[in-house]
């Protein structure tokens, strides 16, 4: 019996995976790509670049999947809900990336394991022990590291605001994975990615309405701001392929990640998320020649591994129940 049960859930979690590690090297392209065009662009219109193309391919792999009719939904607010924190998510981890080394960035950002524990207390009704949640405190405590305190802003080179910007981006970002988790029972992967898509498309739309004229840039020397607010302008010959290629991996993303999550338990899955970590350490070293501190390197390491601990300790906590639930079966 017990055999039986690895056999069949063994490939589902590989394939898992194999989906988390395509998204986190995804991510990772498109993340340097981002930072490589915020001089020239606005954030909202290399959004909406990526978006309109994503959702090109995304349709091709929902027709793929089973055609339009996978798009109906019984819960719309919470799709619409899961678009906005993912939006939220994006613009926040995107403005501070313009102006932060990328590796300082995705450190901060895995700060959104620790909040997804958190978060599962109120939000999922699960329990968190001590071992956990002292994990967590770790974790924090590395985040602050980061962040140090003991220093000015003028010391850092960049504001206390922006530096906070990746965490608020894990906070969303743990959050829209929560809500993955209770879709994805129901919705296909490409269509979660298409509704995220089409979220980031009206966001962008919006945005050039409001301020593509970039009016409410003129006279800034923040670059977070002037990256947010800059005016849209056509890109030149040699900007297309970027362009092009993170529309390309806006479709990867979506759907690796929210296939990940639908295949297989986050405990499984999430630890590999950190694979881009030293996938960001490389761009940043190879592209701009920016290695981290020894305070970022010590505050990476302590979110590193709590987090990881954090994960392991409720995959073990699961094993336990399913051994619980297989003996009690017996009887």
């Amino acid at each position: 019996m017990i055999a039986i049960s690895q056999q069949t859930t063994s490939p589902r979690a590989a394939t898992g995976i194999a989906f988390m590690l395509a998204a986190m090297v995804a991510i990772s392209i498109n993340d340097m790509l981002i930072k490589h065009l915020s001089g020239d662009y606005p954030l909202h219109q290399i959004v909406f670049t990526r978006s309109a193309i994503g959702i090109i391919f995304s349709m091709m792999i929902l027709q793929i999947e089973g055609g339009f009719r996978l798009l109906r939904t019984a819960h719309p607010v919470l799709h619409v809900l899961r678009g906005l924190l993912v939006v939220v998510s994006n613009m926040t981890y995107f403005v501070a990336l313009a102006v932060m080394p990328l590796a300082d960035a995705v450190a901060l950002f895995f700060a959104a394991p620790l909040f997804i524990t958190l978060l599962s207390i109120p939000i999922l009704g699960e329990k968190v022990g001590p071992l956990r949640m002292g994990a967590v405190i770790v974790g924090f405590i590395g985040v602050i590291i980061m962040q140090r305190p003991w220093e000015s802003s003028s010391d850092l080179g960049i504001s206390r605001f922006v530096m906070m910007l990746p965490v608020i981006s894990a906070l969303t970002y743990a959050l829209l994975q929560l809500l993955t988790r209770k879709l994805g029972a129901t919705s296909s992967a490409s269509a979660m990615s298409i509704y995220i898509q089409a979220m980031f498309v009206l966001v962008s739309l919006g945005f050039l309405v409001i301020a593509g004229d970039g009016r409410f840039a003129e006279g800034s020397e923040n670059q977070s701001v002037i990256f947010l607010l800059r005016a849209w302008v056509w890109p030149g010959e040699g900007d297309w392929w970027p362009l092009l290629g993170l529309g390309l991996n806006s479709a990867i993303v979506g759907y690796c990640l929210s296939q990940a999550y639908r295949l297989t338990d986050a405990a499984t899955i999430a630890p590999y998320e950190y694979i881009g970590l030293p996938l960001a350490v490389f761009w940043g070293w190879f592209l701009w020649s920016d290695l981290p501190g020894p305070f970022v390197w010590a505050g990476m390491s302590l979110i590193i591994a709590s987090g990881l601990f954090v994960f392991f300790r409720e995959k073990q906590k699961a094993r336990k129940i399913a051994r619980a639930a297989e003996v009690k079966g017996r009887y």
